[in-house]
């Protein structure tokens, strides 16, 4: 046998042997048909034979997987509409009924799994209002509806792992009359806080002024009784001066007298020469009678 029958036949018997068998990994299922009726299905990976021309082999993928829906619009239970945005974490866990469910289209499955889901939870949604759904109820909410999916689709081949609310809002023009009406009540607050705080400036103001006279007041009352004691101890003073020296006295509030009616030069003082308010000016003595 020359080089050339030996590659021939080789290579034949790598043809038959990549076309007898074929291999499931660890991230997929597969359906083995034999002239297109189902004969077995495989979920364990590893290497599997097959009759070329007469078996042929179809693959799902066997992770988890993750279907993300458009936003629906939902009623609930006050009839008020609601935007539901979701997602459903999914696997294939009976590849022969999924086969059979979906006609051999991946996309059909995908449809009736979204349809259920969707009908679910819409009926959901209607049982409840928008706090509830948006607050206390949306964890019992969503595990209903998984566990109502997975009665309904066993039937498809699927298994539900996790239903999940990214987001539940209200029509723009909802959300706008409710953006309006929260405006409107912040804006009727902050006039309250307003008033209030005005009420109690004028009354802090009010107490303030009222404290001020009264302090001023005392002060100027205090003041008065000082400078009524401070005159009448210059009093005493003068008069001890007085007593003490009449003439030096007397003296000293003549200079001071016409200091302070010279202290300008414009003014003028019309008085007669020999009054008693110049006898200084003519007799230092002050003997002038």
């Amino acid at each position: 046998m020359n080089n050339r029958n030996l590659l021939t036949i080789l290579i034949a018997a790598i043809i038959l042997i990549s076309s007898s068998t074929f291999i499931v990994d660890e991230r997929e299922v597969a359906i083995k048909f034999r002239l297109g009726e189902i004969v077995r299905s495989y979920d364990v990976p590893g290497l599997y034979l097959m009759i070329p021309f007469i078996n042929n082999v179809k693959k799902y993928d066997s992770r988890l997987l993750t279907m993300d829906s458009k936003p629906e619009q939902f009623l609930t239970s006050e009839k008020k509409n609601v935007i539901v945005d979701s997602f459903v974490k999914w696997r294939i866990t009976s590849p022969e009924n999924f086969y059979r469910a979906s006609k051999g289209d991946e996309r059909i499955g995908i449809n009736r799994l979204s349809q259920i889901i969707n009908d679910l939870t819409k009926s959901e949604f209607s049982k409840r209002t928008i706090n509830e759904v948006v607050s206390g109820d949306r964890d019992k909410l969503m595990e209903i509806v998984k566990t109502e999916a997975n009665n309904s689709a066993g039937a498809l081949g699927i298994t539900v792992i996790d239903v999940r609310l990214k987001k539940v809002d209200l029509p723009e023009e909802v959300s706008d009359s409710v953006y309006a009406r929260m405006v409107k009540e912040r804006a009727t607050v902050a006039k309250a806080f307003r008033s209030k705080g005005k009420e109690e400036a004028q009354g802090i103001s009010a107490t303030a002024e009222r404290e001020s006279a009264t302090i001023i007041a005392e002060a100027y009352k205090e003041a008065q009784k000082i400078k009524g004691e401070g005159d009448a101890i210059s009093t005493e003073t003068y008069a001890a001066a007085y007593n003490l020296s009449p003439e030096f006295y007397s003296f000293y509030r003549s200079l001071t007298a016409y200091r302070e009616s010279f202290n300008a030069k414009q003014d003028v003082l019309v008085i007669k020469p020999d009054s008693d308010f110049f006898k200084y000016f003519t007799d230092p003595e002050g003997s002038l009678k």
